[in-house]
């Protein structure tokens, strides 16, 4: 995993870098290519058998360890990564994403209301309206007056499902599982694990009871639609080998190395494994090690872009630029088009610090930035990238957008001034200086 979270005293992880953290009790995603990459080839088959297009939904991890899972607009899907820890195959994961999709098809975000003006106050949520503002208009600045004012949370705002809306979001979700091969009895499967709740307080229930009300007669309902259901012929091995190395990443990077050692049996060499072991021993700290782990599963996947990403992002924090560099060129040369393994490859030249990598830094961290400009880290690096090139203007607009997605808007309304007076008035910069501007004052006026 790429780049850097601060979560332990060690204050170095794995790179699942934080998407946006604004206040103590907001939401934050964390950002994997690897982890995202697993989990949108599950929501692939789901998103199809939906009718929906496969590409524009994306599947993002919130930094969260209790279980919940729901949906923004139709361009996101956001997953606890508690609920994904606590899945069992890749189907229990897939009906989740089915359920979730079952709102997009449905439009019930639409009908609750949820739109950019209503979210405008949400963490990610405010940040994937920008995403999708952004793309709509072909202008993926566009929406950055929505991103950026991304201050308090939406629960109150996309938790407002109805007992109507999930029955209806079941039924499809399990035609959706069933076109797409996947057993709809796993739906059954995830909600037995929320049997019960409903008796309880509210604020001993799980977040995921509160957002899909919960009923026996739901339970039961779903259990005999899926009985009626045959899934489609179709090969599971894929699925579950995808599933397993997200959950495993994910794990590794929440859990401490002794947890994740002792529950990987020895004699257990498959890549989940390796890709656990690597990650608890690069935590011990045990350089070696994790080279080790890393080095048998890069001969089997010689042309990994993720593992050779992962590779790159361990040497990297260890402290080892060289061949940091080298794994990550080779990441990018196999993953062209992927924005955080660029972004992870600008950090590892960076950090060379001299004239010529910074120059190749710069380059391909605004190529990063043009495919993901949500990626506060990202920003963090190309500010630096742009104060080497004595661009002191764009390096106070990335400072700006980084700090209005982190919530702290005093900081971002000085950069962003700041910014505004160094840049050609007019400009695509200047504008963008603009809308941090105008995001940080309208959240004075709330």
């Amino acid at each position: 995993m790429p780049t850097r979270l601060r979560q332990t005293a060690m204050g170095v992880l794995i790179g699942l870098t934080v998407m946006a953290a604004p206040l103590a009790r907001a939401e934050s995603l964390l950002r994997d290519a690897g982890v995202e990459h697993a989990l949108n080839n599950l929501a692939r088959p789901l998103l199809t058998a939906a009718g929906l297009p496969a590409n524009r939904t994306q599947v993002y991890v919130v930094n969260d360890t209790s279980l919940n899972a729901y949906v923004v607009n139709s361009r996101a899907i956001f997953i606890n990564a508690g609920l994904i820890l606590r899945m069992q195959s890749a189907a229990q994961l897939q009906s989740v994403i089915a359920h979730e999709t079952a709102h997009i098809a449905n439009g019930h975000f639409a009908r609750r209301g949820l739109n950019a003006q209503a979210a405008r106050n949400a963490t990610a949520v405010g940040i994937a309206l920008g995403v999708a503002a952004g793309a709509a208009a072909g202008n993926p600045g566009a929406g950055a007056g929505i991103a950026l004012g991304a201050q308090n949370s939406a629960r109150r705002v996309f938790y407002g499902h109805t007992r109507e809306e999930e029955t209806a979001a079941d039924k499809s979700g399990l035609r959706f599982m069933a076109r797409a091969g996947v057993d709809p009895h796993a739906l059954a499967e995830v909600l037995t694990i929320f049997e019960g709740q409903e008796d309880m307080l509210p604020g001993r229930k799980d977040p995921y009871a509160q957002s899909h009300p919960m009923s026996r007669d739901r339970l039961r309902a779903v259990a005999l639609t899926a009985d009626a259901l045959t899934p489609a012929d179709s090969d599971r091995e894929d699925a579950e080998y995808w599933f397993a190395r997200a959950k495993m990443k994910l794990s590794a990077y929440l859990r401490s190395p002794s947890y994740t050692l002792t529950r990987i049996k020895a004699k257990d060499q498959s890549d989940a494994a390796l890709i656990g072991r690597a990650l608890a021993y690069f935590k011990t700290p045990d350089l070696g090690a994790a080279r080790a782990q890393m080095d048998a599963l890069l001969a089997r996947h010689p042309d990994d872009a993720y593992l050779q990403e992962l590779s790159g992002w361990i040497e990297l924090e260890s402290g080892q630029v060289a061949p940091a560099i080298a794994a990550y060129a080779r990441a990018a040369e196999l993953a062209p088009k992927e924005p955080l393994i660029l972004a992870g490859y600008g950090r590892a030249l960076l950090a060379e610090n001299n004239r010529d990598a910074d120059a190749r830094a710069l380059e391909i961290l605004e190529k990063a930035r043009d495919r993901d400009r949500y990626d506060s880290r990202l920003l963090r690096d190309l500010s630096v990238a742009y104060a080497r090139a004595g661009k002191d203007g764009l390096a106070s607009l990335a400072t700006a957008e980084r700090y209005a997605l982190q919530g702290q808007m005093n900081d971002a309304a000085l950069h962003a001034q700041r910014a505004a007076g160094r840049l050609p008035t007019g400009s695509p910069a200047w504008a963008r200086a603009q809308d941090v501007i105008r995001a940080t004052e309208q959240n004075q006026r709330r």
